[in-house]
């Protein structure tokens, strides 16, 4: 049970970069960005094929970021030059990348398993440093033998990147092109008065959208060890899972608070899969299923929590006016 907690956690922080890019086309930029299912194939399948190819595994993995940023600026070129629809303009690329994706890798699947990655590096820098076998000890010296995991390495890294990104996406959303991004989204008709180009804002915007979802694509083809031409279905609706999870335990009422919120609602997902699986709740097949399930349920749950407490606060005034109707005095 431990493992698939473990696995969760790692796999989590990994989508928690996806969710991030999600969580900037859909509440930062008010945008129903379908193209997330083709960018994160991208990222795989960039990165796989210069990794087979001989390029450095780091090098392959930024220059997959840079290749998803652009994906997302096709489709905010699309939407503001080319008056489409939003949700069509997603939907236009995603399929557009489709077929790219398949020029990209030359065939349906590429295998990693016998290529250095990034894991494989980083796994050998932290045995030079002895963190696992130091952790090792710790763990048998507090008397926790069955919750050492085989290497720290992908979650001590991924943790430390997830740091990273979140206080740097923090602070870009704060700058005066951040700021300029969000009251696109807020409210365009606004910032089209202060003579500001809105259409690259939104370019930038789902370019740096579709371009950590091509990171994160990256690093789980790398994690998994292979690159899949199908792997990217249904990623938008695991991103927005996040998002909306992470809002509801974590709230929003800081945008730092809001991209830790994100970040959370990534593990929480992972999480939750791991333990419908473990216990044979649900069948391997059933994976989609289990996130329309966890969205439809992160959706409804908090708008019957409201419904209640609005209920009780009407119930409480009432109640309070009766008892004052009663102890008022009869002239």
């Amino acid at each position: 049970m431990f493992t698939a907690i473990f696995a969760s956690f790692e796999s989590g922080l990994i989508y928690a970069i996806m969710a991030l890019g999600v969580y900037l086309s859909f509440r930062i930029l008010d945008f129903p960005d379908l193209t997330v299912d083709g960018s994160f194939v991208t990222g795989a399948a960039v990165s796989a094929i210069l990794i087979v190819n001989g390029t450095n595994p780091f090098l392959a993995t930024l220059i997959a970021l840079v290749v998803g940023f652009l994906a997302g600026c096709m489709t905010g070129i699309l939407h503001t030059k080319g008056n489409i629809n939003p949700l069509l303009s997603g939907i236009l690329m995603m399929i557009a990348l489709y077929s790219i994706n398949l020029r990209i890798m030359g065939k349906s699947n590429v295998p990693l398993l016998q290529e250095e990655t990034v894991f494989t590096k980083l796994l050998e820098f932290w045995n030079t440093l002895g963190i696992d076998s130091g952790l090792e000890k710790l763990f048998l010296a507090i008397g926790l033998e069955g919750f050492i995991p085989k290497t720290w390495s992908v979650l001590i890294t991924m943790l430390i990147l997830i740091i990273v990104i979140k206080y740097v996406l923090g602070l870009f959303l704060k700058t005066e092109l951040g700021l300029a991004i969000r009251a696109v989204g807020d409210n365009q008709n606004m910032i089209t008065s202060f003579s500001a180009n809105t259409d690259m804002l939104k370019i930038i915007g789902l370019g740096l959208s579709n371009g950590l979802v091509a990171f994160s694509g990256a690093f789980i083809g790398q994690y998994n060890g292979f690159s899949d031409v199908g792997m990217g279905i249904g990623m938008i609706v695991i991103g927005l899972a996040s998002v909306i999870i992470g809002e509801a335990i974590v709230g929003t009422k800081t945008i730092t608070r809001a991209i830790l919120a994100v970040i959370v609602g990534a593990i929480i997902y992972r999480l939750i899969v791991a333990i419908a699986l473990r216990f044979n709740l649900f069948e391997t097949g059933d994976m989609k299923l289990i996130t329309a399930c966890i969205v439809i349920g992160a959706l409804i749950i908090p708008q019957i929590i409201d419904k209640q407490k609005v209920k009780r606060k009407k119930n409480l005034r009432r109640k309070r006016g009766g008892d004052y109707a009663a102890a008022k005095p009869n002239i």
